[in-house]
Parts: structure tokens; C-alpha cells; sequence
């Protein structure tokens, strides 16, 4: 556990904590790719992408980048992560948690309704997310995954992402360029240009 008064002082501090946390928690997770991955590689990568990429330089959201995952794949509480890493970190992580006792469409949906009206720090995380999970399925898919459903996983991704647009212009262009080269080599996949 980290002290509160070294939240603020010490980012590299939280940010360490925050990924040993996240690695124990996800530990026994893999991906859903051929290679069956480990989970953790994830939130390092959208920690990556908000950091290298979106020049995000706060360590509460690249914090929350890596702990995203917690609360909604793991016996993780909201309240536990609060004990952890303090409130702000913790609810930025609550904004992007699905419900996992609604059906998959309902969630869906909800990601795609409440994407403008979440915090700034919520929406990196989501941006970030977002990009790392395009292009896992762009280069790795799921096995069990047709292309038709990675097609309709893009169009989605496009209707959460315009709802985050506005908050950084390297990560959205990073999530458009993706977007880009997915459809690009799948020309009777019409890109979802209502979306953005």
C-alpha cells in the first residue's frame, strides 16, 4: 500500500505499485489470442500508448491505465483500489469498468452513450484502450473470432471513440490510423464514417 501523502509526490512510485497490483490480480489471465498471452501485457500497453503516444505525463491516469482492467476482471473491489492508490485513481477506474452482470450488447451500448460524459483522465484510459485492443485484433485476433465479428468490433470501437473525441489529438489520430489499415486490407468492410 502506498501512503496517501506519496500519491501525489512520487508518480513513478504509484505507478510501480500500480503495476505490481495489477500483475498479481491478473496473474493467472490470458489474453484471448492464439498465443494466449498473458493479461498483464494489456494494461502495460495501454499505459504505453498513453505515455509514448498521447504524451500523457500524469501518473494517476497512467496509474489507472494499468489497474483498468482490475475491478472488471478480477475479485478487485472499487474499494480496495481506493485503499491502494487513493479516490481519484480508483474512480477513474470505475468510469471504465463495464458491468459484467449485464448481457454484452447492454454493455456495449452503455460504452457508447456514456463515453462524452466521462471524465478527461476516463477517457485517455479508454482512448488508450481502445487503440491497444484494435490492434491486438488487427495482428492477433481472438482464435475463436470470425472477421466478421472483428469488423463489427471495429464499427463499435468507432461509436465509443467519437463520443471521447476532442480530448487528445495524438491518440485519436493513433486510433484513426488504425482504423485506416484494418480497412484497408478488408475493402468490403465499408469503415464506419458516421462514427467519428
Amino acid at each position: 500500500m502506498i501512503p496517501t501523502h506519496q500519491q501525489d509526490r512520487d508518480g513513478t512510485a504509484v505507478l510501480l505499485a500500480a503495476l505490481a497490483f495489477a500483475a498479481q490480480k491478473h496473474r493467472d489471465q490470458r489474453r484471448k489470442d492464439p498465443e494466449a498471452s498473458p493479461y498483464i501485457n494489456h494494461p502495460i500497453d495501454v499505459a504505453n500508448i498513453l505515455y509514448f503516444t498521447g504524451n500523457v505525463r500524469d501518473p494517476a491516469v497512467l496509474a489507472a491505465a494499468v489497474l483498468h482492467d482490475t475491478v472488471e476482471d478480477t475479485d478487485t473491489t472499487h474499494e480496495e483500489l481506493v485503499a491502494h492508490f487513493g479516490t481519484r485513481i480508483a474512480d477513474v477506474v470505475s468510469e471504465v469498468t463495464d458491468d459484467k452482470s449485464l448481457p454484452s450488447k447492454v454493455r456495449k451500448q452503455h460504452q457508447i452513450d456514456h463515453a462524452p460524459h466521462i471524465s478527461t483522465a476516463a477517457k485517455l484510459v479508454k482512448l488508450a484502450d481502445k487503440i491497444s485492443n484494435l490492434s491486438d485484433v488487427h495482428t492477433s485476433p481472438p482464435a475463436s473470432w470470425s472477421e466478421t465479428r472483428q469488423i463489427a468490433y471495429y464499427h463499435w470501437a468507432q461509436k465509443v471513440v467519437a463520443g471521447l473525441r476532442g480530448t487528445n489529438a495524438a491518440l485519436e489520430q493513433a486510433f484513426d490510423d488504425i482504423c485506416t489499415t484494418f480497412f484497408a486490407t478488408r475493402p468490403h468492410a465499408r469503415e464506419d464514417r458516421h462514427a467519428g
